[in-house]
């Protein structure tokens, strides 16, 4: 299952803009391309990251 960044803000109470800040700093995993226009996240991706998010 993938999902949007606008999934994503909701799934953490941050802004679209928060997450690919997130992206870029290299504190949130990177995005997988799936065609020209369309970038989503893979929920295991997700999943490995949110004990991280917790202990920081």
């Amino acid at each position: 299952m993938y999902f949007t960044v606008k999934q994503i803000s909701q799934r953490y109470s941050v802004s679209p803009a928060t997450i690919w800040r997130w992206v870029s700093t290299g504190t949130f995993p990177k995005p997988h391309k799936l065609g020209p226009a369309t970038t989503r996240w893979h929920i295991d991706d997700l999943k490995n990251f949110e004990p991280k998010r917790h202990t920081e």
